[in-house]
Order: C-alpha cells, then sequence, then structure tokens
C-alpha cells in the first residue's frame, strides 16, 4: 500500500507511520490536521482531490490564495483573518520534522495573539502533481513528495 494522492495517513504524523517514533509533537501533528480540517470543511483522510489535504491547503497558502481554503459555511461566522491565521498555525503544526514544529503552548499562543507567524516548510505526506502551475500538458506534471511507504502485511501459513 502507497500513500497516495487519495490515501493520507489521517491524523498520524509521518515519524510514526515509518519509525513508530510518538511524542508530543505527534500530537500537535495531529491538532493541526483536525485545524485544516474544520477550517476548509474537507476531511484529510480520503480527500480525493489534485493533492491530498495537507499538500492542497499548502499549494493555496504559498500561491497566497489562502481564502480559498476556508469553508463557505463558516465564512460569515468567522473573521477571514482569524481564519487565515488558523490555517497559517495549522501549516506549521503538520510540518515534515517534528522539530520544525511548534509546542501546543506555542499553538494556542499563536492562535491566541497578532504576533508574526515564521513561515512554514513543506507539510508531513506533501504530494503534489503540479506545483508548476495548473498546466494541462502531462509531461509538464511532476509528482514531489516526502513520504513514499510501502505496507506488507504478513500473515502465517
Amino acid at each position: 500500500m502507497t500513500f497516495g494522492a487519495c490515501d493520507c495517513s489521517g491524523y498520524l504524523p509521518p515519524e510514526y507511520i515509518i519509525d513508530g517514533a510518538y511524542s508530543t509533537k505527534s500530537d500537535v501533528f495531529s491538532y493541526g490536521v483536525l485545524i485544516l480540517e474544520i477550517v476548509s470543511g474537507k476531511r484529510n483522510k480520503g480527500f480525493c482531490h489534485q493533492d491530498n489535504l495537507l499538500a492542497h491547503v499548502w499549494r493555496l497558502f504559498t500561491e497566497g490564495k489562502c481564502s480559498e481554503v476556508v469553508d463557505a459555511a463558516i465564512t460569515e461566522s468567522v473573521h477571514l483573518s482569524e481564519a487565515l491565521r488558523t490555517i497559517h498555525v495549522g501549516l506549521l503544526c503538520v510540518q515534515l520534522n517534528p522539530e520544525d514544529r511548534p509546542s501546543m503552548s506555542s499553538v494556542v499562543m499563536m492562535l491566541s495573539s497578532e504576533s508574526t507567524l515564521p513561515q512554514p516548510n513543506l507539510p508531513g505526506f506533501f504530494t503534489s502533481t503540479s506545483m508548476a502551475g495548473d498546466s494541462s500538458s502531462s509531461s509538464s506534471h511532476k509528482q514531489y513528495t516526502n513520504n513514499d511507504l510501502t505496507l506488507s502485511i504478513m500473515s502465517a501459513r
């Protein structure tokens, strides 16, 4: 089984899927996925778009189109600036490298203040079929990924 564009890990962080390592930063990853799901109104597990949910949000973030992430159902009940800040914090939480993720206390401070936020790196389980733009030529599409995992299940005879 390979994690591709339509089959993500859900809330599990890359270091747990790959190495079985778990820490408080694993919870931060899960929280980041959760807040991105809430703001977007989409689920990470089973997100079938050109990308997975994390890559989709990342792509729109880097293109300066974060407002397109916000679910239409909540646009009248939240301030856009708060939703955009939440997306930014969510991307900081889902960093591939656990050391790059903030602590939960930092997440609370970032969400409740207006301080400048650091720029996030590529999220964990990042896959995208087109980082260069929306070209229709299949030769211009490239696969970018931080993770590729094959899972084999062994059973006794």
